[in-house]
């Protein structure tokens, strides 16, 4: 069995950060997980739907992966990303690195880890992997599926491989702290005022808070959309609170980044904008109930309810968003 030593594991929440929680601690830069979530610029708003889904998703961060470049631009970090169409490959790549002494960042699809629970495919997930031996590696994964676990080598391969939406080609990564790191107070600013003009300024109107004004319209008519409202509008609510998001769909992740940074920075726009998500994250574990609700009693005016409270938290997080975006360095 070859392991690297010296893995702190924590009963975190979302994927992404984390693992690079642990690859970061590992290289001796230790940050909470809400501050990794918003030196990432990780929030954002993804009203997704399309003719070969079964059900509208509605998503609360920055693409897959995303995030880990965005702190690694922000820290000065050194990201060293592997990717390949060979298995063999794939596994020499990992291996090489664990045998050196170095955790390494995987994206894969859950749905063929042994431990995970819901059998669901989502190829934008992502693990810490520290360790292997003839018929298991050893990952770090979220609080929820385990924290320290394991699975077999023929699953993991399997993992890496899929293909579909968000899966990358059998990525791995490492992350290597410069010797004199650049202060994360000092990178908070430029961190939200990214996030905040990704959000104010969307490309389409699916995104940020215009897809949160869209959601608030089409939500209305999702007992039209599905032939299984009991299964897929609760789903949808489950996803929203308990898949990783942190709860209120990654709001209260940023309510506890911008927490931290409120005690780092006297800012009249940080308070402002930590006011107003606080009030957003109730908000959206609001509206997952209500969907859920939906579901499974097949009343619309639960839906007509949501849809109402979708349209504030539109304009609540555009006016947060808009104070976070007139931060100074």
């Amino acid at each position: 069995m070859t392991t690297v030593t010296d893995i702190d594991v924590r009963n975190t929440q979302h994927c992404e950060t984390t693992a690079l929680g642990v690859l970061l601690r590992h290289q001796g830069l230790d940050l909470s997980e809400p501050m990794l979530f918003g030196l990432g610029s990780g929030l954002s708003f993804v009203y997704w739907d399309s003719k070969n889904m079964g059900f509208p998703f509605l998503g609360g961060r920055v693409k897959p992966f995303d995030l880990t470049r965005n702190l690694a631009a922000g820290l000065g970090l050194e990201l060293l990303v592997q990717e390949t169409t060979s298995p063999r490959r794939a596994w020499e790549n990992v291996a090489a690195l664990i045998d050196a002494g170095r955790p390494v960042g995987l994206q894969l699809d859950s749905y063929y880890l042994d431990y995970f629970g819901s059998k669901v495919h989502f190829g934008g997930h992502v693990v810490a992997m520290y360790g292997y031996d003839d018929h298991a590696a050893y990952l770090v994964d979220t609080g929820q599926q385990g924290g320290a676990v394991s699975t077999s080598l023929a699953g993991l391969a399997q993992a890496r491989a899929a293909r579909g939406p968000m899966t990358a080609r059998h990525r791995s990564f490492t992350l290597t702290a410069p010797r004199n790191p650049p202060s994360p107070r000092g990178r908070i600013i430029p961190a939200i005022t990214a996030c905040a003009d990704a959000f104010l300024n969307p490309p389409i109107a699916n995104l940020g808070h215009r897809g949160i004004e869209k959601a608030g319209k089409l939500v209305r008519t999702w007992l039209q959309r599905t032939d299984d409202p009991q299964r897929d509008l609760p789903q949808a609510a489950l996803l929203m609170e308990k898949a990783g998001t942190g709860g209120a769909l990654f709001r209260n992740l940023y309510r506890d980044f911008l927490a931290e940074c409120a005690e780092l920075l006297d800012s009249s726009h940080l308070r402002t904008g930590h006011t107003l998500y606080t009030e957003a994250a109730t908000l959206w574990t609001e509206t997952a109930t209500l969907i859920k609700q939906a579901g499974e009693s097949g009343e619309e005016r639960f839906l007509v309810q949501a849809g109402a409270v979708l349209g504030d938290l539109s304009r609540m997080e555009r006016e947060a968003m808009q104070a976070l975006a007139c931060l100074e360095a």
